[in-house]
């Protein structure tokens, strides 16, 4: 197509402007291709704005297009943006860098270790789109919704969450970093502090960033946060935010242990603060998980927890719905500001969810990714115990997509990341999961976004030919 695309841009010049060019029969005949090709060289070149298309009467040849305007000068953008008022304590400025590179497509051919979503074989494509179409068709489909929701997804979210949680108490949200932001808007005033998990998930750092907010790191270790640090770090800030992940953590996987759970809840209701728990992968527990614990929301008893789940990690990065659960005050302060942002989910893509968790092939879904989860974890720790001896694995999770190493070298992740994708694996730097100071090189290698066991196994191949001993630390 590229090639038939081509040898007819070379040849419009023959034809005046406004002249019809031969037909699709007669390009077939000459060029001897399919007419696909024609047809698809044809939609090319219109897409370039070099011919035109007149159904039932041909293509021709378009008149050439006017001449863009000259850039302006946009220089003093520079100055505005980084000009901080008089009472801005943190600059607007923000490092979106450790988003950016879970959201950017690889170069062709690099495998991606560094995806933050299923790969589009482990998505419920077709249950999707029957859910999808099942909804269009449902009355009043397209219709306003209710600000907080469609009342029978916020039913299913509360029973999901579970303790005394209501449908009353859900804000359904246009995913989870929607209901993050949200969350962090309406609990923290710019300037103040807030506490979070060190390390931690990168978009958390960036919508307090964005907020204004000064996030505050607390050390995780394989059983979770660490309460005497978290009780020192209220102390020490007045911070009145705590936001964690409980249930395999990213980026480290630890899950908070049993004895724990408890202190958590009574540190933060001592210190007057909200716990925001960001319950991203309990939809991605392995198939050797076993019992998962209850969600902190339903055990606390005096709304110190605000909930936040999404159901786009466990089907699409485009199916974006999640919730938002809250008791007391709060919750009119978080509908508040989520109409403010963005009035409401659109009520197709609601329909659409609602349709999908209700399907027979909701539950066979989620055990077929379990399963798949369990079976790619096992393969990429084998082949890194196997090959690459120089990354320390301290934890490996029963949960989530990622597997988080230290490289034993001198050198940073920064260029362990660099020489990585030389060797062609995409791979997420640590760095961007710190707050402050890392107490280390950290680099995370996601398996979930690759086609499959076989392509885990050619990742750690080409890192073991393209990180020799040296290599990256040179980098």
């Amino acid at each position: 197509m590229a090639e038939l695309a081509e040898s007819l841009r070379s040849e419009l010049d023959r034809y005046p402007i406004g002249g019809k060019l031969p037909s699709s029969r007669a390009l077939v005949e000459h060029y001897r291709v399919s007419p696909v090709t024609v047809s698809r060289a044809l939609a090319q070149l219109a897409a370039e704005g070099l011919v035109v298309t007149r159904p039932g009467a041909g293509v021709y040849r378009a008149r050439p297009r006017t001449q863009a305007p000259a850039a302006g000068d946009t220089s003093w953008q520079e100055v505005a943006l980084s000009a901080e008022g008089a009472g801005e304590v943190v600059p607007r400025s923000v490092d979106a860098t450790g988003v950016l590179s879970t959201l950017a497509a690889p170069p062709v051919g690099v495998i991606e270790l560094n995806s933050g979503y299923l790969h589009p074989s482990l998505q419920p494509e077709r249950a999707m789109a029957a859910a999808l179409a099942r909804a269009g068709r449902r009355p009043g489909a397209w219709g306003r919704p209710p600000v907080e929701g469609l009342p029978e997804l916020r039913d299913w979210f509360a029973r999901e969450i579970g303790g005394s949680v209501a449908a009353a108490d859900v804000l359904v949200t246009a995913g989870g970093q929607s209901a993050l932001s949200t969350a962090l808007r309406a609990l923290a005033p710019p300037g103040a502090p807030i506490l979070v998990e060190s390390p931690t998930y990168p978009g958390l750092l960036a919508i307090a960033r964005a907020s204004g907010c000064r996030p505050v790191p607390v050390p995780v270790d394989a059983e979770g946060v660490r309460p005497d640090l978290l009780a020192a770090a209220f102390e020490a800030t007045g911070a009145r935010v705590f936001v964690c992940q409980p249930l395999f953590q990213n980026p480290t996987g630890a899950v908070l242990a049993p004895a724990r759970r408890a202190e958590v809840l009574r540190i933060a209701r001592a210190a007057g603060a909200f716990v925001v728990e960001d319950d991203y992968a309990r939809a991605l527990a392995h198939e050797d998980a076993g019992q998962l614990p209850p969600t902190l929301a339903a055990e606390d008893a005096d709304g110190v927890v605000v909930h936040v789940r999404s159901l786009t990690k466990a089907t699409s990065p485009s199916l974006r719905v999640g919730a938002i659960a809250a008791r007391g005050p709060v919750v009119d302060r978080l509908r508040a500001i989520q109409v403010v942002d963005s009035f409401f989910v659109p009520r197709p893509l609601q329909e659409a969810a609602l349709e999908l968790v209700g399907a027979p092939a909701w539950p066979r879904h989620l055990r077929a990714v379990a399963a798949e989860l369990r079976h790619r974890r096992e393969v990429l720790a084998g082949a890194l115990r196997r090959d690459l001896p120089a990354l320390e694995l301290p934890h490996l999770p029963s949960g989530g997509y990622q597997l988080w190493v230290r490289p034993l070298g001198a050198g940073d992740d920064a260029a362990f990341a660099a020489a990585a994708l030389r060797a062609g694996v995409a791979v997420a730097a640590g760095r961007p999961y710190f707050c402050a100071e890392p107490p280390g090189p950290y680099v995370r290698l996601s398996f979930a976004g690759v086609s499959g066991p076989g392509e885990l196994v050619e990742a750690v191949q080409r890192l073991k030919g393209g990180l020799q001993e040296g290599a990256w630390a040179a980098a």
